[in-house]
């Protein structure tokens, strides 16, 4: 998920309290579950696209696994095609934080802006929530302190305000402590056309704030460094088609790109596309068929503009349009009391939305699975790329999005996904599809 999700219509608070008081108590058992063969193509693809590594926009993991969709969507029978775009890419040489003797790596914020080899220094200045700070930022090196949360975006109101206020306030850096549940960095999709500012920013883990806290306290200086070499390099999204010449589409999307590994954050949605594909194109006979998967996600929905301009079916010739977002099917966790420990279940933060004519069915298709047992409509939520395909006027579209615990943090590896719980998720909207094109 980018953005922060949007509502439209009633409050947000009022639409969450009716959404909630329309659940049925029946929801509570599970309506899905997956048999073993369906289980174990999703642990082998969830694998593949594990074992790729780092899926950073262009890179060498976002390449190869592009290369890998594109071989398994031909073997389905797909006719493929690749649309390139440009994205930023930067190979980091130093990235420190040092205030007296206290030093810690942080993480650059794209599009980075280096600070030089003599680094930058001045005084470190705590900023609030709300951009307010004790002292003036002149010259100041900003720790800007968000509240916490499971961010996502630098264009979500709760960083970017801050940020903003600390930039005008004339600080020459800004450094962001990105409190979540992990304790480490969360990384910030961004614009991937050109630097939101001309001063450098960067990324604090909060398990590293506190002496940076004290040395504001106390009215420390402190030095930044970012340094390294970066410019911008070629991405491809990947469209596989069946034109039947039935003219009457079915279109489904995920993004593979990300900050990190992002076994929880994408795999989930990965396996259950390949999945679709390879049974949608025996059991969905009166469809055509396009399954495209962009890159260039963390760059403010980069590659699905691409797509959406110059590559998908139009929205009159599109009978449905099914969206695989972030967090298909992430695990929960025990964190609270004794070591980090993550569970059987499903991590609870994602979102089903759906077309409203759709709304009843999916609450029988999706019960007892976290979270999706309670759908949203979709003309009065949305968030991520299913925001831009509703835009675009895509009239009958279902989508899931969430951010699971380890969202946009280096430790979303294999341990934060069940091969169990996706093929689930995967089953049901199979279901959900049988219903909408029936």
């Amino acid at each position: 998920m980018t953005d922060a999700p949007k509502l439209v219509g009633p409050s947000r608070r009022q639409f969450l309290a009716a959404s909630a008081l329309s659940v049925p108590v029946a929801s509570r058992a599970s309506a899905v579950k997956a048999e073993p063969p369906l289980i174990q193509s999703v642990d082998a693809d969830l694998r593949r696209y594990i074992g790729f590594g780092n899926k950073q926009s262009g890179g060498p993991g976002d390449q190869a696994c592009g290369d890998w969709l594109e071989s398994e969507l031909g073997r389905a029978g797909y006719a493929i095609e690749r649309q390139s775009f440009s994205v930023p890419w930067f190979n980091t040489q130093r990235a420190e934080l040092i205030s007296g003797d206290v030093r810690a790596a942080i993480r650059p914020q794209p599009i980075v802006r280096p600070t030089g080899s003599d680094g930058i220094t001045g005084p470190i200045i705590r900023v609030d929530a709300q951009g307010l700070s004790s002292r003036p930022l002149d010259n100041a090196i900003a720790l800007v302190d968000l509240p916490f949360g499971r961010w996502s975006s630098i264009f979500w109101d709760q960083v970017r305000i801050p940020v903003k206020a600390a930039m005008a306030g004339g600080a020459k850096a800004c450094v962001i402590v990105t409190n979540g549940p992990s304790g480490k960095v969360i990384a910030l999709n961004t614009d991937g056309r050109q630097p939101l500012y001309e001063q450098p920013m960067a990324l604090l883990a909060p398990n590293d704030a506190a002496p940076f806290y004290a040395a504001a306290h106390r009215g420390e200086a402190a030095s930044l460094y970012v340094t390294g070499k970066g410019g911008r390099r070629s991405a491809f999204n990947l469209v596989g088609k069946l034109d039947r010449g039935r003219g009457r589409w079915l279109v489904v999307s995920t993004p593979r790109s990300g900050w990190f590994t992002c076994a929880g954050e994408r795999g989930g949605g990965i396996a259950a596309w390949l999945h679709i594909a390879r049974w949608a194109s025996k059991a969905l006979p009166d469809c055509d068929l396009a399954f495209v998967c962009n890159s260039g996600h963390e760059y403010q929905h980069l590659g699905a503009e691409e797509l959406l301009q110059k590559a998908a079916p139009k929205p009159d010739k599109t009978a449905f349009w099914l969206h695989l977002g972030a967090n298909l099917a992430a695990r929960d966790w025990h964190d609270v009391v004794g070591p980090r420990k993550p569970l059987r279940g499903t991590d609870s933060q994602r979102y089903l939305v759906v077309s409203p004519a759709l709304l009843p069915i999916a609450r029988t298709i999706f019960a007892g699975l976290a979270g999706l047992e309670s759908p949203y409509r979709s003309d009065e939520l949305s968030a991520g790329e299913l925001s831009n395909i509703i835009a675009a006027g895509y009239q009958q579209v279902a989508g899931i999005f969430g951010n699971h615990r380890f969202h946009h943090v280096e430790d979303d590896d294999e341990t934060c996904v069940s091969a169990e719980a996706v093929a689930a998720t995967t089953l049901a909207f199979r279901k959900l599809l049988e219903q909408a094109l029936g």
